[in-house]
């Protein structure tokens, strides 16, 4: 065997099940967000999806971590974190892009966006009233007034620029 031969057969392998899913289990579009708009989202996801996903889970735990008994809980889990993502996207787009380019930039750590995730949670809570909230935890770190760790001056500093453009807007006469 050759050498060259070795590599050649690494890139034909593809990642698609083509085996279709039982008719009973309803098909279901993906998520399509990369990681940091997840994490920018899932506290939001949490509060609105959790019914579905306590049936999720509850269905795992009965057939004992069963991935196949559970499709149909875990489509429904899938359609609403869609549909929240979707909310989200439709009237906070551009907090929801501060936060989320933010959490890309500084590795995913939540801590260090707290400017733009305020920003994120006010628009999020005034338009879909959702509230981010840790649970098990009784004092929630991102309400803190005055927290040990207060971010990131890039994200304070975005976020403040963020803010005026959007008073500036706001305050320039409408051009029709």
């Amino acid at each position: 065997m050759v050498l060259g031969d070795l590599f050649t057969s690494r890139h034909q392998w593809e990642n698609v099940d083509k085996n279709p899913l039982p008719s009973d289990v309803p098909d279901v579009d993906e998520v399509g967000a990369t990681s940091a708009p997840l994490v920018s989202a899932a506290f939001y996801i949490g509060a609105k999806c959790k019914p579905y996903n306590d049936d999720f889970m509850l269905c795992k735990d009965e057939n004992n971590g069963g991935s196949i008994e559970c499709l149909k809980e875990g489509r429904r889990v899938t359609r609403c974190a869609i549909d929240v993502l979707r909310d989200i996207n439709k009237y906070c787009f551009d907090e929801f892009k501060l936060h989320y380019e933010c959490l890309e930039q500084e590795n995913h750590r939540l801590g260090h966006c707290r400017s733009s995730e305020g920003v994120l949670s006010k628009c999020i809570f005034n338009n879909l009233k959702l509230e981010k909230k840790i649970p098990g935890v009784e004092t929630q770190i991102h309400l803190n007034e005055n927290p040990i760790y207060q971010g990131t001056s890039k994200d304070k500093k975005k976020t403040a620029e963020f803010l005026r453009a959007r008073e500036a807007a706001a305050a320039a006469p409408a051009t029709n």
